[in-house]
């Protein structure tokens, strides 16, 4: 059956794919942006298939609106995907208040604005199902990308409690981890806080690590995509790349030993 999807974020990256790989199957699609006019060619080219709609997923009120237009123009909304985020590159030292708020204001509020606006629409429909865009650094973090990492160990969190709280409803919830991709994410689309130059040297390293990174091909990732919102019993947790299971292995295997080796502290703080 026709599935209805909105999608934030979708004018570049993941989501202009994602939107475009839902569209050309026949599926409806709601695509948000906060510039309207860059959603253009998908409203041109597609019809009546597609809703563009103007979006700054920080802004609740204005989110709740969108969603509940949304869910009024097709009469269904089967899928959510937040989409829409951004990431902040600098030390925890250099991130300004300002650049922190904002991090979190796109991240894990419009996240949680957007998602709470889905649940009551789902829940009156018997169906749907949530996928919140987090990323591999939801779950392990590196240096420089402190409060990007922060962000999205946010989202995972509350989309974990979430989940429990909600599939009663028959919503089901999904959290794609994507590894490092070949889009602007950390080009045009990124924010860099003021360096400070005592971490130049740790900067240099990191960025000599991500440059010989093996990027993942973003147009991979709609059949992947696809496939997750077909699925009768979707993921709670889904990696998108090839190198994010054996590195969250190792992740996983050292946070044991470690957790192994203070046990006894651990069990003797228990009174």
């Amino acid at each position: 059956m026709k599935k209805t999807i909105l999608i934030t974020g979708a004018s570049r990256g993941f989501g202009k794919i994602w939107a475009e790989a839902f569209l050309k199957r026949g599926e409806n699609v709601i695509a948000t942006a906060r510039n309207i006019e860059s959603l253009k060619g998908l409203a041109e080219t597609y019809g009546s298939s597609v809703l563009t709609l103007e979006l700054d997923v920080t802004n609740r009120t204005q989110t709740f609106d969108v969603l509940n237009k949304a869910h009024a123009h097709f009469g269904v909304l089967d899928v959510v995907i937040n989409n829409a985020g951004y990431g902040l590159f600098g030390t925890i030292e250099e991130a300004s208040e300002q650049e922190a708020r904002e991090q979190f204001e796109a991240n894990v509020f419009g996240t949680l604005w957007v998602s709470q606006a889905a649940i009551p629409l789902m829940r009156n429909q018997g169906h749907g199902h949530i996928i919140q865009v987090s990323s591999v650094l939801g779950i392990a973090s590196i240096p420089n990308l402190g409060l990007y990492n922060a962000s999205k160990w946010a989202v995972e969190a509350i989309s974990e409690s979430m989940a429990a709280e909600i599939k009663g409803f028959g919503i089901h919830t999904t959290l794609v981890e994507p590894i490092g991709y070949a889009t602007d994410w950390s080009g045009a689309s990124a924010v860099h806080s003021k360096p400070i130059d005592v971490y130049d040297g740790l900067r240099a390293v990191v960025y000599e690590e991500l440059k010989n990174m093996p990027f993942g091909n973003p147009e991979a990732t709609a059949d992947a995509i696809l496939k997750v919102v077909d699925a009768q019993v979707p993921p709670l947790r889904v990696f998108f790349g090839k190198t994010a299971l054996p590195w969250i292995n190792q992740v996983y295997a050292d946070r044991l030993n470690q957790w192994e080796e203070w046990n006894e502290v651990s069990v003797a703080a228990h009174g």
